[in-house]
């Protein structure tokens, strides 16, 4: 009998670690206009109004439709989960950031990044990512930008 819950406990406990997703993930803002509010309900008063489409957003909360997040500036409130959007998105961290040909460090410069540009991340490969900035495609590393890789 105790050889029986002593297995339970354990595939309750391997299970539950394999089956458990990170709480902290990535979304974008669906729109041009989001209302951030200060709790999940739209009861809850307007906090801040952001103003561009596919700014990247770190979930870290949820309860029921809406989400609670931080920015890259630590800004938080909560957001109705219609105002969201898969999308992979990201912004450049870095003062002088080079968009380049292929991923090689060496590779073709395309264009000076800014910072805080907002970024559309098309696809990722180890330690670089292919992206569109305006109307430019080319790579990126991952560790100069912020969002979803």
């Amino acid at each position: 009998m105790q050889l029986k819950i002593t297995l339970i406990f354990f595939f309750i406990l391997f299970t539950n670690n394999i089956f458990a997703k990170d709480k902290d993930y990535f979304m974008s803002l669906k729109y041009n206009t989001v209302n951030v509010r200060q709790g999940p309900s739209s009861e809850h008063p307007i906090k801040f109004i952001y103003k561009k489409k596919y700014l990247p957003i770190k979930i870290i909360d949820n309860f029921e439709n809406y989400r609670k997040f931080i920015d890259l500036y630590d800004n938080s409130g909560w957001i109705h989960i219609s105002q969201l959007s898969s999308k992979k998105t990201a912004l450049n961290i870095k003062e002088k950031n080079l968009l380049l040909k292929k991923p090689q460090i060496y590779s073709k410069p395309l264009a000076q990044i800014e910072k805080g540009k907002l970024i559309i991340i098309k696809k990722c490969k180890g330690n670089w990512c292919k992206v569109l900035i305006n109307k430019y495609v080319g790579w990126i590393r991952k560790n100069t930008i912020w969002g979803r890789t």
